[in-house]
């Protein structure tokens, strides 16, 4: 297998910098501090670290993330994530500026790193929809601006504390859109949902569960506006079933924290909160320059492992451009329906390839994907996880790329970032030449 002209595996960092090993480029010359990714991002932002806690990591510092498939700590993947703003205060302890309405007794929890409410039903039969009645745990004044036409996402940690493993959420929506609006999650390993509220503007509603540690588990619903609306009070508590606001049998308990209310169709990394919204900013990791180089112009191989958890949008795993996407670029991207999506423009701009692989489509967890380009014969070849799934040739010859950059889970366009991956990226390779088939399959087996 030939020597990679650039590589990186997430491990080592400071801020404003994630390192690359030393590499070398066709031409023998080490490559060194001009291969290091920059990374941009203004803001604190959360990971989960090797403990399988959610801790706070400083602006400019890359998040290597442990969360692995199951809530389980594996090995440390970049996160990569647009901006986000958690409207939902005091998020990130429960305990203040939450009322715990009679009919419950409460105790305070940590969730998996963030403080929580863990509530036991006193008296059972209380509804979590039923205003300022019993059975629940409620955040007033939130006050949530909700467009119309935009896409939402509510998403709360629930952690089994006892053997009851229903909640639900409850959520006030006044204005053009004014209703009620919840749902409940089972969290017992089969992970049902259902609808508790749908009196508000909303559609196309989309509910998960998934496992972030031992008994602890996200729940979200994803959710587009028909009508603008304010979302005021939020609601969190125990129910007898996943379509029933009613409370369990007296003695039931069960834990929630870090509740989140964002722009997009995704959950992204928790926001803590306390009296006011907060914004996590965008991760922009790339490396430009000197790494032109380390790009075959010509003919090459971009190859990236990823963690795939947040399917059915547009995302961008990685690129090579210039400065602008519409030229000088080979980039692999999914589209809302998790197919790999192959681009190939030469420095005039020309699209020399734009293809869509329609099967095999890109499944949640781990993915190898490497893509072989060339302007000859051999054409453009993708491999996925061993298989080599699609051969295409390209339009004509596209002499050579131009390209002088490498953006890691985004593309910028126009001097700004879009298609943000949303997800976890692993090892990631450039090579100068256009790599066999069969060394293909072997890449991503």
């Amino acid at each position: 297998m030939p020597t990679p002209s650039l590589i990186l595996v997430p491990a080592r960092f400071k801020t404003g910098k994630l390192y690359t090993p030393l590499a070398t480029t066709s031409g023998g010359t080490v490559l060194g501090a001009s291969g290091d990714f920059n990374v941009t991002r203004a803001t604190a932002a959360t990971r989960v670290n090797s403990a399988g806690l959610i801790e706070s990591v400083a602006s400019g510092i890359p998040r290597l993330d442990y969360f692995a498939s199951g809530g389980t700590v594996g090995c440390p993947a970049l996160l990569v994530e647009p901006a986000a703003t958690n409207g939902i205060l005091n998020s990130a302890d429960t305990r203040t500026s939450w009322v715990c309405w009679s009919g419950f007794t409460s105790g305070a929890i940590d969730v998996i790193g963030v403080s929580g409410m863990n509530l036991t039903v006193a008296v059972s039969g209380s509804n979590i929809g039923a205003g300022t009645g019993n059975g629940n745990l409620a955040r007033t004044s939130n006050n949530v601006a909700l467009a119309s036409g935009s896409t939402y996402t509510l998403s709360f940690l629930v952690k089994k504390t006892g053997s009851h493993t229903i909640g639900g959420y409850y959520a006030s929506i006044t204005g053009g859109a004014a209703g009620d609006l919840g749902g409940g999650f089972d969290v017992s390993g089969s992970f049902s949902s259902g609808s508790i509220h749908n009196s508000a503007g909303t559609t196309n509603r989309i509910r998960r569960v998934e496992r972030f540690g031992t008994d602890v588990f996200r729940c979200s619903e994803t959710f587009t506006m028909t009508a603008s609306g304010t979302l005021t009070t939020f609601r969190v508590g125990p129910t007898n079933a996943v379509t029933s606001p009613s409370n369990p049998a007296i003695g039931a308990e069960i834990g929630f924290a870090a509740p989140q209310i964002e722009l997009g169709s995704v959950p992204t990394s928790f926001i803590p909160t306390t009296t006011g919204s907060v914004t996590r900013n965008a991760d922009v990791i790339s490396v430009s320059g000197a790494v032109s180089g380390c790009i075959g112009q010509t003919e090459g191989t971009i190859y990236a492992e990823v963690d795939m958890r947040n399917l059915g949008t547009s995302v961008s795993i990685m690129n090579v451009q210039t400065t602008s996407y519409v030229s000088g670029t080979v980039r692999i991207e999914t589209t809302a329906s998790n197919q790999l999506r192959i681009q190939i423009r030469d420095a005039s701009g020309t699209s020399r390839l734009d293809n869509t692989i329609t099967t095999p489509t890109i499944s949640a967890g781990i993915n190898k994907i490497a893509v072989g380009y060339s302007s000859d014969a051999s054409g453009v070849v993708t491999a996925l996880n061993g298989t080599i799934i699609n051969t295409t040739t390209v339009s004509a010859s596209f002499g050579t790329l131009g390209a002088n950059r490498v953006y890691l889970g985004t593309r910028e366009t126009a001097g700004f970032q879009d298609l943000f991956f949303n997800n976890r990226i692993r090892p990631t390779a450039l090579y100068t030449t256009r790599l066999t088939n069969a060394q293909l399959q072997a890449l991503t087996t």
